[in-house]
């Protein structure tokens, strides 16, 4: 006791000096903090005072009739039954720049549903656009409340020349409440990208570009339809990056094709020997067997049908035939060799895209179109299903850069923001990645050759 008594005088000055610094720790990164995240800041202060008496107004307390054990201990034998405790669930709240994050527990009768049921009076008291409100774990839940739309909020990326940690995943953006979406590249055949004009499809694949350029485990190949040459297109800044780039020269593009299918023939004949394994993916891309991704933007000018009996004709006719049963064997058979195909065209109709080759990618992107069979082709027949989502609603200029597409272990439909990367930096990003492009034909001789194993060349087609 006495020593207790001998170090109360400080104990004072100690939860003064406590209590300062952990004020002025919030005022600091009040004031660093964006615009954005400041308002969310106040947001979030406001959403822990007003929980108690929210969750009792919205339904998301239970009734206690068992006395605490305090209670119990104190209680007297005659003396009157203890009031019934009402339970409120604990929160946590993390402010952001586009609204707060809020974990919640659940209690008895006071679960995930009945969190959603609130959704829409949470997101009244909060002042939020919207609230989703998902399962967190065993036992809790996560709300997020959105001040501002995502959707309608233009972003920015600056990309790095640092390589990804993980080549199978694939940043695309964030969606409605602001939440990163990511794909799984890993075992993926193809990706199809629609949209009408100038809704966002190539900036969207830049991104793709700029992000994994930095690594030389993936190389680059493009056929872009609606161009003659790379300096008159979108990809003038970034063919740096590619071993081989074509326009839209049906011969030329013919080529190109031909000359990946044997890239696919030859991985395939020697990867058990090779590699140790019949799926690429079970080891992962490297530079010795890059992930070798074909880019084809406008992809109707390399798949129309001409009719006419006349020989220019029948020569094209028979050129865009041989075109889609080529670029068919890359997306059927080119997934475990490490071949990845992303097809990009305005509508991913039958007639743009044949549907033995679309059907068969499972990635599917549709940008704002204009009829609901654009749509439809796009992303499959449940998308009538789900006309909120649907890529008609985002014909406005605010939405674009705002695709939709169908998110494995969720239900319907996700609209996401994909970030716009500048030409600056595309460009940046290219030059200072160039010196990693590498044929990968020419990789694979050398691998082989690594191993004691002999092999022909295939010729090389030079941009």
């Amino acid at each position: 006791m006495e020593a207790v008594t001998d170090y109360a005088p400080h104990a004072l000055p100690i939860a003064i000096v406590l209590v300062g610094a952990w004020l002025l720790w919030k005022v600091v990164r009040y004031v660093r903090a964006d615009r954005g995240t400041r308002v969310s800041m106040r947001q979030a202060v406001r959403v822990r005072w007003g929980w108690v008496r929210l969750a009792r107004m919205a339904g998301l307390t239970v009734t206690d009739k068992t006395p605490s054990l305090l209670a119990q201990i104190t209680a007297q034998k005659d003396g009157a039954t203890p009031t019934p405790r009402v339970l409120t669930p604990k929160i946590k709240v993390k402010p952001d720049p586009y609204g707060v994050i809020v974990q919640a527990r659940t209690l008895p009768q006071v679960g995930l549903e009945e969190y959603q049921k609130a959704a829409r009076f949470l997101a009244d008291a909060w002042r939020c656009t919207r609230v989703s409100v998902l399962p967190d774990g065993p036992g809790k839940v996560v709300i997020r409340g959105v001040r501002s739309d995502p959707l309608t909020t233009p972003t920015r990326h600056r990309p790095t020349d640092l390589p990804l940690a993980d080549l199978t995943r694939w940043e695309l953006g964030v969606d409605e409440y602001a939440a990163k979406v990511c794909v799984s590249l890993a075992n993926v055949p193809g990706v199809t990208v629609a949209g009408v004009p100038g809704a966002g499809k190539t900036s969207g694949v830049n991104k793709f570009l700029c992000d994994f350029a930095p690594s030389a485990a993936v190389q680059f190949v493009t056929a872009d339809g609606k161009v003659s040459r790379a300096s008159e297109g979108d990809y003038a800044d970034l063919v740096k990056r590619m071993f081989a780039f074509c326009g839209d020269d049906l011969d030329e593009a013919n080529a190109l094709f031909k000359r990946l299918v044997e890239l696919r023939k030859r991985r395939s004949s020697v990867i058990r020997d090779v590699l140790g394994v019949k799926n690429m993916w079970h080891v992962g891309p490297s530079p010795q067997w890059p992930l070798t991704v074909l880019i084809i933007d406008e992809a109707h000018t390399y798949f129309r049908e001409y009719k006419g009996s006349d020989p220019t004709t029948k020569r094209l006719a028979a050129l865009t035939a041989e075109n889609a049963r080529l670029v068919e064997d890359l997306v059927k058979k080119g997934r475990s060799v490490g071949i990845l195909v992303i097809l990009i065209s305005q509508k991913t109709t039958g007639d743009a895209i044949p549907t033995f080759i679309r059907d068969v990618c499972p990635i599917g992107l549709s940008f704002a179109q204009k009829t609901v069979e654009a749509a439809v082709a796009a992303l499959g027949e449940d998308i009538r299903n789900w006309p909120d989502a649907s890529p008609v609603t985002l014909q406005d200029p605010a939405y674009v850069g705002v695709a939709v597409m169908a998110m494995q272990g969720r239900p319907g439909y996700t609209r996401i923001r994909t970030p716009y990367v500048s030409d600056t930096d595309a460009a940046r990003i290219a030059g200072a990645t160039s010196h990693l492009t590498a044929d990968p034909d020419l990789c694979l001789d050398a691998l082989l050759a690594s191993t004691g194993r002999t092999t022909t060349p295939t010729p090389s087609l030079t941009k």
